[in-house]
Formats: C-alpha cells, sequence, structure tokens
C-alpha cells in the first residue's frame, strides 16, 4: 500500500517532532558532557593526581564565592587569591556558615574565567564534588586542590593568560534522607520510632 502525499507529510512532520523533541531532551546531558570534556563554558579537568611538569612561569588564580538566591549560607574564600607556578600544586579553603535553626544542604557549581582556562584548570580534590550538609550554626572549612596544566603555554587563546578565576556557586539542595528524617523528629520534638 503506497501513501498518500497527504500521509507522507504527516509522517514527515511527526518523525521532524519527534527528532527534535528527542534532541531537545539529550541536549542538557550532552552539553554538559561536551564542557566536562573540552573545557568549554569554563568547566574544568579532573585528575587523580598532581601534574609533574613545573613551569617557571606563575599565574594568580582568584577565588569567587557565590550563592543561588534563598541560599541561606554564608560563603567566602578564605583568600581571595594565590599566584603558583603554572603545573605546581596549590591549595586552597573556602568556608561556609549555616547560620539557620535548621539542617541546610547544598551543592556547588563552578566555573574558570576566561573560558579559555577551563581546559587547562585541573582539580585534584575538591568539596564541590559532593553534597555538603551544614547543621544549624555549624561553620566548616573546604579543600580544593588543584594545578593549571602546563599545556596551557602552548594553547595560541589561552598561552598569554596572567590570571583565571576560579568561581563556585552553592545551591541550596534537599536533604538526605537520613538528615531529612532527624530534622523533622528534631521539628516534632520526639525522638523517631523504633518498632
Amino acid at each position: 500500500m503506497a501513501l498518500t502525499s497527504q500521509q507522507k507529510t504527516v509522517a514527515w512532520t511527526v518523525g521532524i517532532v519527534t527528532f527534535m523533541g528527542a534532541m531537545g531532551f539529550a541536549s542538557v546531558p550532552l552539553y554538559d558532557w561536551f564542557c566536562r570534556v573540552t573545557g568549554y563554558g569554563g568547566e574544568t579537568q579532573v585528575a587523580t593526581g598532581g601534574e609533574h611538569k613545573v613551569l617557571d612561569r606563575t599565574v594568580k588564580i582568584r577565588f569567587d564565592a557565590n550563592t543561588e538566591r534563598g541560599m541561606p549560607w554564608d560563603f567566602r574564600p578564605e583568600v581571595t587569591q594565590v599566584e603558583l607556578k603554572i603545573g605546581e600544586t596549590g591549595l586552597a579553603f573556602y568556608e561556609a556558615h549555616n547560620p539557620t535553626d535548621r539542617p541546610v544542604a547544598g551543592t556547588a557549581s563552578y566555573n574558570v574565567a576566561p573560558f579559555s582556562a577551563g581546559s587547562y584548570f585541573v582539580k585534584i580534590d575538591c568539596f564541590c564534588f559532593e553534597m555538603q550538609v551544614l547543621q544549624p550554626g555549624e561553620t566548616v572549612k573546604m579543600p580544593v586542590t588543584f594545578y593549571v596544566d602546563p599545556e596551557l603555554v602552548d594553547d595560541a587563546e589561552a598561552k598569554d593568560l596572567k590570571t583565571i578565576t576560579l568561581s563556585y556557586t552553592f545551591h541550596e539542595t534537599d536533604l538526605p534522607e537520613a538528615e531529612a528524617e532527624k530534622a523533622a523528629a528534631l521539628e516534632g520534638g520526639s525522638a523517631p520510632s523504633v518498632n
């Protein structure tokens, strides 16, 4: 049975709409993957250890801290900048304080500016890799260990960089189940029941 021209048009239209919907749904994870692989948009790289090659050239690393609207934490870097040799492992601390009377969970998003430095800024360990939960009134110091990849000096766009800014924004997230149950029990004034 041959399709009429109207049926072909309908089939093509349905196919295109389905394809576009699938691409829209997949765009966020694909874009995230692309940014992680290429460093596009200031996305950093991750390593399990430090760089073995350290250059005699230095670069300033600036630290920035923000919270999304409604996130109750006070969040700041301990120092606003350091100067390191390219390839040298650096360690910086950020401080977070929960001034509320309830536990608050947060997840940090991050980027590097300028964007051309993103693929050369390598984190070895970072508080941003995991959700953080601060109890009422709690203050914590959170480390980030990093280095700037020496391959930066071979990149035409990035080789003349003198300053790189590492920026974090904390977003409030739902408490893990155990923490939420504990907080609910404290609010209700009774301990959780045990059967």
